[in-house]
């Protein structure tokens, strides 16, 4: 029972900065202020969940929008090839080094859903993301700290 004590602190940072990364409207930075400042924890350990969760979501929706390609051909489907052919072209008009923005609140999270309907390889996405979605962890700690 001890180590649950001691970890669901940073259970919930991780699973709030996934969500947060999600296109549910959470402030991963709000939370992850107030894990610092509840004392129930390390700031780097919160850091570590903080980014391990937000990581994961971006991946999550990198994979939705890879997967959501498919049925872009559907009646239903709220995308058209028109928007996905203009997302595509604004996308590459500034490179894959616009995901490196995907911190960046309101078009970050979109952003790493588009780069998943555009085949963005995982490969490229993961270090450019983890490299925005740290830095900004990093900068948010060192504040709180």
């Amino acid at each position: 029972m001890a180590i649950l004590d001691w970890l669901w602190p940073y259970v919930a940072m991780m699973g709030t900065a996934f969500l947060a990364a999600t296109l549910v409207p959470l402030g991963s930075e709000v939370a992850l202020l107030a894990a610092i400042k509840s004392g129930l924890g390390s700031p780097f350990g919160f850091l570590v969940a903080a980014s391990i969760g937000n990581i994961a979501g971006c991946v999550f929706n990198w994979w939705l929008g890879l997967n959501l390609r498919r049925f872009e051909d559907r009646s239903w489907f709220p995308v058209t090839h028109d928007n996905i052919a203009a997302a595509s072209s604004r996308f590459n008009r500034y490179g894959k080094w616009a995901l490196l923005f995907s911190w960046v609140p309101f078009i970050g999270d979109p952003l790493t859903l588009v780069a998943g309907i555009l085949g963005v390889p995982l490969r490229v996405f993961l270090p450019l993301v983890a490299i925005g979605r740290i830095g900004r962890y990093v900068v948010v700690t060192a504040l709180a700290s």
